[in-house]
């Protein structure tokens, strides 16, 4: 696991070392699916004196539309934004949650407004409140027969509630079919239950980036994460950088990936 430090600078040695750092990157090394947990909104506008949580979630929702480009510029085919946990539907004070929920239903309302991305919901739309599953619904009809980047909006999400529900899914469909449990124990696999995730057909996260510091995955894609490489920087989610992205590819591509081994 490594870290990185976001420093400030937009000038003419930023930009050189930008180009210098897309130069290190082989295209045949970039991940195919990186996954994101964008964290540190609230201590960014804690830090700038703001008087509410709201400022930094909109500063970070901003942040993941400049990240998306970075990721789509770079040739990533999927990337997964974690944006709003169960636990954060239950623990959030109902001020800030109002607010982020408004913010996220504008997230997804811009991604679909143009261009070729294609955005899916993954996490549990009965959570929600009807404004923001109306939103995340839409965005996913209006981009459904898109072919560019794959943009994964978890919202309601918890990475054990969907191992739980692909479960579900599983024994409802053998159920219907007039299956045995017996049978339904043969024949239930790891490959079974990921065909039945959120994120059933596509590939799992290469890399797991978090921002701000911290080292965990808050149930973050736990099962599809399980032979992914993560990547923690300090930067708080709205000061994330270009290079810092880049620095962080870049150190993917260096690794050994073991799968396991």
């Amino acid at each position: 696991m490594r870290t990185t430090r976001s420093t400030e600078g937009r000038g003419p040695l930023y930009r050189l070392y930008s180009s210098r750092l897309r130069r290190q990157i082989d295209p045949g090394s970039v991940p195919h699916h990186v996954a994101m947990v964008i964290d540190g909104n609230r201590r960014w506008a804690r830090q700038l004196g703001y008087a509410s949580a709201a400022h930094g979630h909109r500063a970070g929702a901003a942040k993941m539309i400049e990240f998306l480009g970075w990721c789509d510029e770079l040739g990533i085919k999927v990337v997964s934004l974690y944006l709003l946990s169960n636990d954060n539907l239950r623990k959030r004070d109902k001020r800030e949650l109002d607010d982020l929920i408004e913010i996220i239903a504008d997230l997804a309302r811009e991604l679909s407004a143009d261009g070729d991305w294609r955005v899916q919901h993954v996490g549990r739309a009965a959570l929600l409140p009807d404004g923001l599953a109306a939103a995340l619904r839409d965005a996913e009809e209006r981009t459904r027969s898109h072919g560019g980047l794959h943009v994964n909006l978890a919202v309601g999400y918890g990475g054990r509630h969907e191992i739980v529900d692909a479960v579900r899914r599983i024994i409802d469909g053998h159920s219907r079919r007039g299956g045995t449990l017996e049978e339904l124990a043969e024949n239930l696999t790891p490959e079974s239950i990921g065909e039945h995730l959120y994120t059933g057909g596509q590939p799992d996260p290469d890399l797991v980036i978090r921002t701000s510091g911290e080292q965990r995955l808050s149930d973050f894609l736990v099962w599809q994460s399980a032979h992914s490489e993560f990547y923690f920087m300090e930067a708080l989610g709205p000061d994330l950088r270009e290079v810092d992205f880049l620095r962080a590819i870049r150190d993917y591509a260096s690794r050994e990936r073991r799968f396991g081994g």
